[in-house]
């Protein structure tokens, strides 16, 4: 099963030519489900259904439930932003959970959970997009909490282990990931444990999803992290589930334009 992780970067920058980037990207991968992050509805249309619709693939979309900050950014109270789910499979099921945060920085972050019906059994697949900035650790601490609580919810009556994929805004030694991955600090649900996937297959590399190469980051002058994530969590029986390889994507311009401020992280895990 190849498992994509992607930000798209709303409606910012050169957003159309950037739809058709992120189209190519996804053709080249070929992947089977995709969790997306800033996916923007407008005028009756969707992103997320178009990706769908071009790619031969079911669809589920959540929109925020407090898009004012973003629309003010571009001046357009039209446009809806929300995180989105792409699967070869069908979608049975799906629910959304909205991510706590002071009122002061409260922009309708959520966690969009699906139940997608592969062929050998359902998967419980989730992404989600955490609070951004530097100093908002302990914000983010407080929503992987209640991420945790939320798949603890939806994982159960499937061999295949939960995936929870997403833009965490974090660094991988940050508080928020060792509370959520649950194996360097007491976990959220008890004996609940997520494995980064990069960590598990990498190749060494830092593997950087918000990478100063691209000159969508470079204007702000911050340092390269790998803040985007595909985690999954133990095996299941025969090693369902089990992370095989991970790579990034959209990494690079497509026809001289890059796709979006994030790179992509793709992650092989196996089918038994």
């Amino acid at each position: 099963m190849r498992i994509v992780t992607w930000n798209l970067w709303w409606r910012f920058g050169p957003w159309a030519e950037r739809q058709k980037a992120i189209l190519g990207v996804l053709r080249e991968v070929r992947p089977d489900v995709v969790g997306l992050q800033e996916v923007w509805q407008a005028g009756g249309e969707n992103l997320a259904e178009w990706l769908a619709g071009e790619l031969g693939l079911h669809w589920a979309w959540a929109p925020s439930h407090a898009p004012e900050r973003w629309q003010r950014r571009i001046g357009d109270p039209g446009v809806s932003i929300g995180n989105a789910v792409l699967s070869r499979w069908p979608v049975t099921e799906q629910a959304v959970l909205p991510l706590p945060a002071p009122a002061d920085v409260d922009d309708g972050r959520l966690a969009l959970y699906t139940r997608l019906a592969a062929p050998s059994c359902t998967v419980p697949f989730f992404t989600t997009h955490l609070t951004s900035g530097p100093a908002a650790s302990a914000t983010r601490c407080r929503q992987v909490t209640v991420l945790a609580e939320f798949v603890a919810r939806h994982r159960d009556d499937s061999p295949f282990p939960p995936v929870v994929t997403g833009d965490f805004n974090a660094w991988p030694d940050s508080d928020e990931l060792r509370l959520f991955g649950g194996s360097r600090t007491a976990p959220v649900v008890p004996g609940q444990v997520f494995l980064d996937a990069w960590e598990c297959a990498g190749s060494g590399a830092p593997g950087h999803t918000w990478d100063p190469a691209n000159p969508y980051v470079a204007a702000g002058g911050l340092p390269g992290a790998r803040i985007d994530y595909v985690h999954a969590g133990p095996p299941g029986p025969d090693g369902l589930g089990r992370v095989r390889a991970v790579r990034r994507a959209g990494d690079g311009p497509v026809d001289g334009v890059w796709p979006s401020d994030h790179a992509a992280v793709v992650a092989d895990l196996a089918m038994g």
